[in-house]
């Protein structure tokens, strides 16, 4: 089975002096993939997209510029944020471009009627996670950051493949999944350890520029007459094993 490309969005709150949120929704339990789990928005990387990379981006940007939209496309559907579309569109504008992505209409065409266009350098790539297990679903998911666009209107959840959102901070999601209180999987959680460690956007970004984007494979070697689920050393993450026990793999 091949990978499914697919790209996902860390998005910052900056709220002063406290660590920043970040948006995350909760997928459905009847979902296929990470069902019930704590995700950040995102998902597939459409025809769509491509099609729209090859207008907004050179020829060799074009797989990262369609990664990106995606992450955009997929932020607006699933949590009414609308991340680099400019000029900033209203609230009520969102509202209509997002009820249009549900229909089916193609985000090219909203972009259009709408007079906007996309700012891709407003998404900073992060991570690249391919997973290899050959039992569930397999994504090659591009992580992307952001910050939340001033006067952006609350988020709200899309109430179909997702049934809650919410904005915490890296650490409070983790206390609450090690306490019962919520599900992540394995590459969130190592996300989210890598997160914790930020005080606020900037910081991140400036972690993930010294870290080259390369696929995070993880693999399963036995430490200490145990099976763990393993990721590079190297590769910015301050986790870097987990027994497999106990790993949430989706």
């Amino acid at each position: 089975m091949s990978a499914i490309p697919a790209a996902t969005l860390v998005l910052f709150r900056d709220i002063g002096s406290a660590p920043p949120e970040l948006l995350m929704v909760e997928r459905a339990k009847a979902m296929a993939f990470a069902a019930g789990a704590l995700v950040f928005p995102g998902g597939r990387i459409d025809p769509g997209d491509h099609a729209l990379a090859t207008i907004l981006a050179p020829a060799d940007a074009h797989a990262d510029a369609a990664a990106r939209i995606a992450a955009i496309r997929e932020t607006i559907e699933e949590a009414g944020i609308a991340v680099g579309v400019v000029p900033a569109p209203t609230p009520q504008t969102v509202t209509t471009i997002r009820a249009e992505l549900h229909a089916g209409t193609s985000f090219a065409t909203l972009l259009a009627t709408t007079e906007t266009t996309l700012d891709l350098t407003a998404l900073v790539p992060f991570a690249r996670w391919l997973p290899a297990h050959a039992h569930a679903r397999i994504f090659d998911t591009m992580f992307y950051l952001a910050r939340l666009p001033a006067g952006a209107a609350p988020a709200t959840v899309d109430a179909t493949e997702n049934v809650r959102l919410r904005w915490s901070t890296a650490a409070q999601v983790l206390a609450d999944a090690d306490a019962g209180r919520a599900t992540i999987i394995f590459p969130t959680r190592r996300n989210l350890e890598r997160l914790a460690r930020f005080a606020d956007f900037d910081s991140a970004v400036a972690d993930a520029q010294t870290h080259p984007i390369v696929p995070i494979t993880p693999w399963i070697e036995q430490r200490g007459g145990v099976d763990h689920l393993c990721i590079p050393q190297d590769a910015g993450y301050p986790v870097t094993e987990e027994p497999l026990t106990s790993a949430a793999r989706g």
